[in-house]
């Protein structure tokens, strides 16, 4: 079972799995479709491997419906991605946040419980955010103390938490991996890159946050899964795996590399701004806005030999390029609910 498997992480997941040779089995994909889940991230799975891959719309906060599907399909693996995930919309909704993020871990972890006979692993995909904030030196270990800063951050270290519980109380076999910020295709045009990238080629206002000099370690997409399988195939029961980049980037930068980027691939016909650096808006800083993540990834490369291959440079040209050759993707899921919010969140 892949939760949340139409959202960005997942959907690449799913497309690296059945990629993988020494993957044989059998994927049900179980996702509620909020906004941020699209199946479009997923056109001609089903259909490329129709004994392999299945849909299942179901919510996770709904128990009964957790345990029906984990009987039928008899699961004996469960990567869980599903969750409220983006920090602004935490801000202006926590409860959404707390109600999927811990009450979902929860029943999938009950109905897990459940099926123990069967069951060989539950791995919980988690974010470094738990945290909380570094200064100008360090980098968050395995064992940095948890310090969450916003209620996206409270919810994911409670739902961490409970999966190391129910490994040392139940005895589940569970693996949690904490990772830095993700990016390429099939992102939800809220973050920041995806967001960027868009605007910047639509010539719209580019937002940034304070001073722009917010510091996150970056990871791409595929790197991420990789890491992903290979934790899940050899990683140690019970243990959690950090997951970073090794590319440490401000915010500013990251935006001037993605107008300078476009500037070459896509260049402004004429008028103003013609130099999309212009467009970089400066905007009011986020509530409790952590200053710097960076991991150290030390154990998952020391005890299961991965690394990331893909640097900064070349992946965040694969991810433009992507979203420039993907124009009808990103038609369908920028919506009018999604345009209205972002323009209140921004006040652009």
């Amino acid at each position: 079972m892949v939760t949340g498997g139409c959202g960005f992480i997942g959907s690449n997941f799913i497309q690296y799995l059945l990629r993988q040779g020494d993957f044989t089995g059998r994927i049900i994909n179980v996702d509620k479709l909020t906004y941020a889940g699209n199946p479009d991230n997923l056109d001609g799975i089903e259909k490329n491997n129709p004994d392999r891959y299945l849909f299942e719309k179901a919510d996770i906060c709904d128990l009964g419906l957790m345990e029906d599907i984990f009987s039928r399909y008899a699961i004996d693996a469960t990567c869980h991605f599903a969750a409220e995930s983006h920090v602004d919309r935490s801000i202006k909704d926590p409860g959404a946040f707390i109600y999927t993020n811990i009450v979902g871990t929860f029943n999938l972890l009950e109905a897990a419980r459940s099926h123990a006979g069967d069951f060989i692993l539950f791995h919980h995909i988690s974010t470094d955010e738990v945290y909380g904030s570094l200064g100008k030196e360090g980098l968050f270990k395995e064992t940095t103390p948890y310090q969450p800063n916003s209620p996206y951050s409270a919810a994911k270290a409670s739902s961490d938490h409970l999966v190391r519980a129910y490994n040392k109380t139940y005895g589940l076999p569970v693996t949690v991996s904490n990772c830095s910020n993700n990016y390429g295709p099939y992102q939800f045009p809220e973050k920041l890159i995806p967001l960027i990238t868009l605007n910047a080629k639509e010539g719209e206002k580019l937002p940034v946050y304070g001073d722009g000099r917010n510091v996150r370690d970056w990871l791409y997409v595929e790197d991420h899964c990789n890491a992903i399988w290979t934790i899940m195939k050899s990683g140690r029961r019970g243990e959690t795996y950090n997951i970073g980049g090794n590319m440490e980037m401000e915010n500013i930068v990251i935006v001037e590399m993605i107008c300078d980027i476009l500037d070459e691939l896509s260049p402004v016909s004429s008028g103003k701004n013609d130099h999309r650096r212009n467009l970089i808006t400066f905007v009011k800083d986020r509530p409790g806005h952590d200053r710097r993540y960076a991991i150290d990834f030390t154990k998952l490369q020391s005890e299961l030999n991965w690394s990331p291959q893909e640097s900064f440079e070349s992946g965040i040209r694969k991810t433009i390029s992507w979203y420039l050759e993907n124009s009808e993707w990103v038609r369908r899921v920028r919506n009018n609910e999604y345009q209205s919010w972002m323009s209140e969140q921004y006040k652009l």
